[in-house]
């Protein structure tokens, strides 16, 4: 039976070890944390539970697809709900938007409290599924850097429409165009953060994201994120897949042919295991720089700019609000500056714009009678020195004053306890280079193009995924870089 080792239980490593379970082979996971999950955690604190990462959940086809591969039903590992309003929005000056899943309720919420007409969400989101159809196949579900996926009529069909993919303006300048309301386009510029981007400099094309939400629907599973990770675990582990937490490995071990190089295992606490395939859901950038020893790393790739990463507080609040959803944005009033101190000063905002997800909203169980569970998070810049000490203490005071400004309360005495995750934690608990969430920017109009591809071109059997490679981060595209490593083999 051939063997197969991946390197790291996050996500898309996951996904990857049921991938090749399910072709046949013997499959063994290392992980140098206690438990799998990566980026997408689970914290308990006083009565509390917290999803530490990802908090919104979509396309959830490409996890039930896992499940369907083994001949499984998904239904029985793992269910969710649709949520019936995406997100709550509010500004500086009142206005206060409801985001239903609902296209025609959410249009017409617009129209009624905005500037914007109905006709241009509609318009917008039937661009964004364009892109999305045009996009799928090519730039998605397949690999970048192989001669055989452009050998398809609908990659053809994908490379004549390019155009359309809006690749050479800005997010923030195509969706100018598009709405008469500057609040509504900040409303969907926010989606660059989807992929920790700057929406005045990254492209329009991630105008696609939206269709993610609207076309396909955000779901919460009913046990919240973690739930995801555990199903698809339980999963590996019936399929045969083995796993070893605490276990860091040291070096990816190779050996030369001719010209060419072959994986041949892995090294984990001075031991040697030996594969057939080796798979790294590490960050590229640790991949190359700490386990391919002697190996010229592709510097240009590697010194690209990282997205942004992220300042979250966990805080466990007594009592309920009304006003608050499962999903609650608070935005900057001046957002164009917010995106300047995080990539041009690498600083944060005085006056950030503060995202607020309360699972405890729809499962009970998250929070203690009467209290909810607070995920506070705002987008900051990379680890790349700063003081990050006075940075949070900063920023935790005009998020405080912000919530309090906006909501007509007051926080601060409501917080029955907390934890905080910040760039220098997440670095050293995922492995993720200077804490950037999603490995490189999309800053840059040929950004989809200069990802590192999902395989080694010299070492024959290396392969790559996760959202520091081809196609990004977050849960879906996480998992079809495991799809694509799947089709490569």
């Amino acid at each position: 039976m051939p063997k197969a080792i991946i390197i790291g239980a996050g996500i898309a490593g996951i996904a990857s070890s049921i991938r090749f379970a399910i072709k046949g082979y013997d499959v063994t996971v290392f992980d140098a944390n206690a438990k799998p999950g990566g980026k997408l955690g689970t914290l308990k604190i006083g009565g509390f539970r917290f999803d530490t990462g990802p908090s919104l959940f979509t396309m959830p086809q490409y996890v039930d697809e896992l499940f369907e591969l083994a001949d499984k039903n998904p239904r029985d590992y793992f269910n969710y709900t649709k949520l019936d309003e995406i997100c709550r929005y509010f500004y500086e000056d009142g206005l206060r938007l409801n985001a239903y899943a609902d296209i025609n309720f959410f249009a017409r919420e617009i129209e009624e409290k905005t500037n914007s007409e109905a006709k241009g969400v509609y318009d917008f989101l039937k661009k964004s599924e364009k892109i999305y159809q045009i996009t799928n196949k090519v730039f998605l579900q397949r690999s970048l850097h192989k001669v055989k996926s452009y050998l398809h009529w609908d990659t053809i069909k994908s490379l004549l429409n390019f155009g359309k993919i809006d690749a050479f303006r800005t997010q923030s300048d195509a969706n100018k165009r598009m709405f008469n309301d500057a609040r509504i386009t900040q409303l969907f510029n926010r989606y660059a953060t989807y992929n920790g981007s700057n929406p005045f400099q990254a492209p329009a094309t991630l105008n696609v994201i939206p269709h993610f939400e609207y076309g396909f629907g955000a779901f919460l599973p009913n046990y919240g994120m973690y739930h995801l990770v555990d199903a698809l675990v339980k999963l590996a582990k019936e399929l045969g897949v083995q796993f070893n937490f605490n276990s860091k490995v040291e070096e990816i071990v190779y050996k030369t042919k001719g010209r060419r190089q072959k994986v041949e295992g892995v090294k984990c606490n001075t031991i040697s295991y030996k594969a057939d395939v080796v798979v790294s859901n590490l960050d590229i950038y640790f991949t190359y720089n700490r386990l391919l020893k002697n190996f010229p790393a592709p510097k240009k790739i590697l010194a690209q700019q990282r997205s942004s990463s992220a300042l979250i507080f966990y805080w466990g609040i007594k009592g309920n609000s009304s006003e608050l959803d499962v999903h609650n944005i608070f935005f900057a009033e001046n957002y164009e500056e917010e995106f300047d101190h995080i990539w041009k000063r690498k600083s944060i905002s005085p006056d950030p714009t503060v995202y607020i997800n309360i699972t405890s909203k729809l499962i009970k169980t998250d929070a203690p009678v009467d209290c909810e569970n607070w995920f506070v998070m705002i987008n900051v810049p990379a680890n790349e020195g700063q003081n990050w000490d006075e940075l949070i203490s900063t920023a935790k005071t005009n998020i405080l004053k912000k919530l309090n400004r906006i909501l007509r309360i007051n926080v601060e005495p409501l917080i029955v306890c907390e934890q905080i995750l910040d760039p220098i934690k997440i670095e050293h608990n995922t492995g993720s280079f200077q804490g950037s969430l999603y490995g490189n920017s999309s800053n840059n109009k040929f950004a989809a193009f200069l990802r590192h591809p999902n395989f080694s071109s010299k070492i024959q059997n290396l392969y790559f995924c996760g959202g520091s490679v081809h196609p990004g981060g977050g849960i879906p595209l996480a998992l079809l870089s495991a799809k694509i490593i799947d089709d490569l083999n």
